[in-house]
């Protein structure tokens, strides 16, 4: 679907998104919702994992899995358990901090 133009340089992107990743309120969209906190949660996982400068294989012998389970985990594939979550930040020297918004 090509963005409709409303004026100069400003389109409208709902028609799009709504084409794209179904409507508001609607479950296709929570669907896209929920794979898109994934994705972003697996990419953290994945930055913090390098900045402890280890590889997947490492991690994923300090928390007793294998290294797929790990690639699976970064890959937005597999998401982990919260007890899994926290065993991975404790390896990779981290804590895992939950507060209100």
């Amino acid at each position: 679907m090509q963005l409709k133009e409303i004026s100069k340089d400003i389109y409208d992107v709902d028609a799009w998104l709504d084409e794209t990743l179904g409507k508001e309120g609607t479950p296709e969209r929570e669907r896209n919702r929920e794979r898109a906190w994934e994705e972003y949660n697996a990419q953290i996982l994945l930055e913090a994992r390098k900045n402890a400068h280890l590889t997947q294989a490492e991690l994923a012998k300090r928390i007793g899995a294998d290294k797929g389970y790990i690639s699976r985990i970064e890959r937005g594939l597999t998401v982990p358990t919260v007890a899994t979550l926290y065993k991975i930040a404790a390896a990779m020297g981290m804590t895992v901090e939950l507060r209100p918004l």
